[in-house]
């Protein structure tokens, strides 16, 4: 049988920039050959014509809490590779594992189970989301377990990691929170600023002391203002931040969505699920953590206080939202989905693009932005008909 396989035929979207009628190539589990029109065909490869399609890389979601109807923070590692699985079907081939707020030992303990699943490849990592964050801006986070960032505690979710923790979220205001900003930096783990009341000259602070995200920009923090404009400026405009963008219509108005990512640039901007059990499965009640969440028309909302939730987005979604609705180009948005938040983990080296040696991790898009086929490690999850 033919060891590779070539996606011949389709618009490949290169670092460069998109090759008509390209020809990705896959040898086993890495990508071989990213031939341009007009090459010699292979006659001892597995052929695959995709005229009138679109192939760009497996997506990468820096912030996900579950889906497929399981919970990376409370489910077993049986519901963690459901939920895994389930955004594999959508695209995303390369997933970071976020929890939600909770006491510190149950935390400690589910970044043990986590590190695991990351330490075979089901997961690239572990992103804490919370417990150290505004009670003013706690959004769906039970208030009665939040905490000041007292890096003593951040130190021990780290350790409890063991060297998997790729992110974590703080409201640098807090005290001990530019400590713990240092401390991340130390050990290599990505100072998130969001759930925050921070005002501009504290974030300001933060980003100095080592901080190179906004977490879900606008969300969770205060409104850019003429007078005081909070943090929504500060991280707009330092070109150390990446901005995480939730593109699901619901969490962010297209206008400010464009101000963001004119703003910040192509090259600063990553697109996030922040997806919860419900992404991909369906409406119903679902438990965020200790907290009840209502799914309504694909729209997550805490049963108490209405607080969103989180988002039902699949990055699948998101692209389509991107390219046909917001009018953002197919390779920017793929920088977007692909390749900055790959750069932000440290993963450059295996994914995020479709370049010779890197994991053999992509997706098929119809020329209506339809996803038709996920392919990651060399093999695919998502066969195109």
């Amino acid at each position: 049988m033919a060891t590779r396989k070539v996606l011949a035929g389709a618009q490949v979207v290169l670092p460069t920039g998109t090759v008509t009628d390209g020809r990705v190539t896959v040898e086993g589990t890495r990508i071989a050959g990213n031939a341009p029109a007009g090459a010699p065909a292979d006659p001892h490869a597995d052929t695959l014509d995709l005229t009138g399609h679109w192939v760009v890389p497996g997506f990468v979601d820096l912030h996900n809490h579950g889906g497929g109807g399981a919970s990376f923070t409370s489910g077993t590692v049986e519901d963690v590779l459901k939920g895994v699985h389930t955004h594999r079907l959508h695209g995303t081939t390369t997933l970071v594992a976020s929890t939600v707020t909770g006491e510190m030992d149950f935390l400690a303990e589910r970044a043990g189970l986590l590190s695991e699943l990351a330490e075979q490849g089901d997961i690239a990592g572990i992103h804490f989301e919370g417990p150290f964050i505004s009670p003013c801006r706690k959004g769906a986070h039970s208030e009665s377990l939040l905490r000041h960032p007292d890096p003593a505690d951040v130190r021990k979710l780290i350790d409890a990691a063991r060297g998997r923790a790729k992110m974590l979220t703080l409201a640098t205001e807090l005290p001990g929170g530019l400590d713990s900003v240092r401390l991340l930096a130390e050990h290599g783990v990505i100072a998130a600023i969001g759930h925050t009341d921070a005002t501009y000259e504290q974030t300001v602070e933060a980003i100095d002391a080592g901080a190179t995200v906004a977490t879900h920009l606008f969300n969770a923090m205060p409104g850019l203002g003429h007078r005081a404009p909070g943090p929504i400026a500060a991280l707009l405009e330092d070109e150390r931040i990446t901005v995480e963008l939730i593109n699901d219509g619901t969490h962010l108005h297209p206008a400010a969505l464009e101000l963001a990512f004119h703003r910040a640039g192509a090259g600063r901007v990553a697109f996030i699920t922040d997806a919860m059990d419900a992404a991909g499965f369906g409406d119903g009640r679902y438990m965020l953590g200790p907290l009840e969440v209502e799914v309504k028309d694909s729209v997550a909302r805490l049963v108490e206080g209405g607080s969103i939730a989180g988002s039902t987005l699949t990055l699948d979604r998101a692209f389509k939202r991107s390219v046909t609705i917001d009018r953002i180009s197919v390779e920017d948005t793929v920088r977007a989905l692909c390749a900055n938040p790959a750069a932000l983990l440290g993963m450059a080296d295996t994914v995020g693009s479709l370049e010779p040696g890197k994991d053999a991790d992509l997706v098929v898009l119809d020329a209506s932005f339809d996803l038709k086929g996920v392919m990651r490690k060399g093999e695919w999850v998502v066969e195109p008909s």
